[in-house]
């Protein structure tokens, strides 16, 4: 068991409270089927825009926008307008009911008991803000979006700088050294630890010796 005195938890998503399977295997399958199609949608025009200012290239046709979301998808980058379609597609996924958010039960107890107990949460994943609502609004046990005080994703910096952390910090409005963060990454981890911020890596598979394989391994109170 690791006890922890916090001002506040910010937790990962993909492997921390939710599977890398159902990402890897549901999320990112569903969205690229139907991204060609959804870019022809005259409301994400800016999202197209964004990504021809980010290849420094205003003739980008539509069409290969979509080749180069498709092949950033493939190699999972990280990119803020990606992210944001991403979002989109699957919010029209689980208000339909074809995805349900998937959250591990014992990440559910222990996030609802900490809530309870006065701490605040918060999330940051590399999933766009709009996606960390869905996940969580639409799982089989219930809106869970209630109980977190805030979202963060890769627009406030990359998960693997420290820098990323310290602004988080200064967002929440709390000292690093009350912050706890929760994450299956190690580069993660270091990234947060390197900002003064408590840490604890997250191993489901229970390969590292230095992890929990479950948050009924993390004991946490209110900071005095």
């Amino acid at each position: 068991m690791r006890a922890f005195a916090v001002g506040a938890i910010v937790t990962d998503i993909e492997g921390t409270t939710s599977s890398i399977a159902f990402v890897k295997d549901v999320l990112f399958p569903y969205a690229r089927a139907r991204l060609r199609d959804f870019v022809a949608r005259s409301e994400v025009s800016a999202i197209l825009d964004e990504v021809r200012d980010l290849q420094r290239d205003a003739s980008l046709t539509p069409a290969q926008i979509v080749d180069l979301l498709e092949r950033w998808m493939g190699e999972d980058r990280k990119i803020a307008p990606l992210k944001t379609l991403q979002g989109m597609i699957w919010a029209d996924g689980y208000k339909s009911g074809e995805l349900t958010g998937h959250i591990y039960p014992d990440a559910v107890t222990a996030l609802r008991a900490w809530r309870a107990a006065g701490v605040p949460l918060y999330v940051y994943s590399s999933g766009s803000v709009e996606a960390q609502r869905l996940i969580f609004g639409y799982t089989t046990l219930g809106d869970l979006t209630p109980l977190f005080n805030g979202y963060f994703d890769t627009r406030i910096g990359s998960k693997l700088e420290p820098l990323s952390y310290q602004r988080i910090a200064a967002e929440i409005g709390l000292p690093p050294g009350s912050l706890l963060f929760l994450s299956d990454h190690d580069g993660e981890i270091a990234a947060a630890k390197h900002s003064g911020w408590q840490t604890q890596l997250v191993d489901r598979d229970g390969r590292h010796t230095d992890a929990v394989s479950t948050f009924d391994d993390i004991s946490v109170e209110p900071a005095a």
